[in-house]
């Protein structure tokens, strides 16, 4: 099995080619299921954000699953893949597991080490595994990635800069304006973004915030919070002209500003500058907007030049969680490799767990006058003593995964502990224990040994 994952990002594709993959909330699901229903991903799990797109997958054959992802990438978004292909990366296994754990972490954000992207991958896994799109494999690397991000951010001081896109648009606003105290700010979009914004412009001075968004009730909950207003976007078109700033972040699948708008905007404001940033995708302004003198348009790809001078400490920590993305990769191969053992592994457990149950079965006819008491002193000792017996065998199965001749170690211990029904059966999917117990040994010198701990235990 190989695990790979195929996408584009910011550094690979434009925004314009971005948003049109651009994958809403409500849509993942039935995204999701589509891919799971293709014959060569065994797994998977889909990552969908303003800066990226990727598909992670676990296959037999990563080939044949890039030809089939970029498939579903064309019928699922309408665009010839001739449109795309040249914009996707594809990594497989080391290198998709370490462009997993770097995303979740923040390292392969366009502002580095922003914290939104962990929760996005979070969300992302927990539907992936609600829609039983993930299995064993997907279970623990996702779940190592997320657990690896919180410990990256409370380890080290990556986080400690306020840098997020919507911290970058407050910064050029801060550069063009230098203070929002007189100015009127309208945030549309009263998601976690627009929020983010409102927090970031309230925090840099801004008092007089205009929130907009599509339903009245969710603008007034985050305008509460800052003395501001809100609007629909309705309500909002007569208030416009008195914006000197505009920030967009909302999931609208059209402009919701086009040129004609703004161009009757600014003749009532008698040309009176007009500050626009779009942190959507896809975009919420209509980008010939930019052509209207006095109006000055950025989006969101814009913003990579504006944090830079924010960035030099978190490198710095980045370097730091390098080594920790070492490390997991390590345990997680370390987990990867036993899977192939594991099947050994329980038939193990269970012919010990068999050998002890019926040994003790043979101990208690063989001394029916033992007490309770006496009965479970010498069971706990007796599984005490099998289990150091099949600790080496066991540590010694996980090590032999790892070589190259592992195949053939395997089968000497299949039998040389006659483990072959114990396997078929596991291979049948019964249910084989997973108590850390012992393999075979001497039945008879096992009773010998209880006769003796009966003793100890009476005196």
């Amino acid at each position: 099995m190989h695990i790979v994952v195929v996408g584009l990002n910011y550094r690979t594709a434009p925004v314009e080619v971005r948003e049109r993959f651009a994958l809403a909330e409500e849509q993942l699901s039935d995204a999701l299921t589509k891919l799971k229903s293709t014959m060569s991903i065994m797994e998977c799990v889909m990552v969908a954000t303003c800066n990226r797109t990727e598909i992670y997958a676990v296959v037999e054959r990563p080939q044949i699953c890039g030809h089939d992802v970029r498939w579903f990438m064309e019928q699922w978004f309408g665009l010839p893949r001739e449109q795309f292909t040249n914009y996707l990366y594809m990594y497989e296994d080391q290198q998709a597991i370490s462009h997993l754990f770097k995303v979740a972490c923040g390292l392969d954000s366009m502002i580095i080490g922003e914290t939104q992207i962990l929760g996005q991958v979070r969300d992302a896994f927990l539907e992936a595994q609600r829609l039983k799109t993930t299995g064993k494999i997907f279970n623990m690397l996702f779940k190592q990635a997320i657990t690896l991000a919180k410990r990256a951010h409370s380890e080290t001081k990556i986080g400690e800069l306020a840098v997020s896109v919507s911290y970058a648009a407050v910064e050029l606003g801060k550069h063009i304006f230098g203070s929002f105290s007189e100015k009127n700010v309208f945030v549309f979009g009263a998601g976690e973004t627009g929020e983010l914004t409102a927090k970031h412009l309230h925090s840099n001075g801004a008092s007089r915030i205009q929130v907009v968004n599509r339903t009245l009730e969710k603008a007034q909950e985050v305008a509460a919070q800052f003395n501001g207003v809100a609007y629909t976007y309705e309500q909002a078109r007569p208030e416009l002209e008195q914006a000197d700033i505009m920030i967009s972040s909302t999931a609208a699948k059209q402009y919701i500003l086009t040129k004609s708008d703004v161009e009757a905007i600014m003749v009532k404001r008698r040309n009176k500058p007009l500050f626009m940033i779009d942190i959507a995708v896809p975009r919420d302004f209509d980008p010939s907007i930019a052509s209207i003198d006095n109006v000055f348009l950025y989006d969101i790809d814009d913003l990579k030049d504006i944090v830079e001078s924010n960035l030099a400490q978190r490198k710095m920590e980045a370097a730091k969680i390098d080594v920790m993305i070492v490390e997991e990769m390590k345990q997680f191969a370390s987990w990867y490799q036993t899977l192939g053992v594991v099947p050994l592994i329980r038939a193990l457990h269970s012919k010990a767990a068999q050998v002890h149950e019926t040994t003790m079965d043979s101990l208690t006819k063989k001394l029916p006058n033992l007490s309770e008491q006496e009965l479970k002193v010498i069971r706990k000792l007796t599984k005490s003593m099998v289990n150091q017996m099949i600790q080496e065998p066991v540590e010694r199965v996980k090590e032999m995964a790892g070589e190259k001749k592992a195949d053939d170690a395997i089968e000497v211990i299949t039998q040389l502990f006659n483990l072959e029904q114990e396997l078929s059966e596991h291979k049948n999917g019964q249910d084989l224990t997973d108590t850390p117990v012992v393999a075979a040994s001497d039945r008879k010198g096992i009773v010998r040994s209880a006769k003796k701990l009966a003793a100890l235990v009476r005196s």
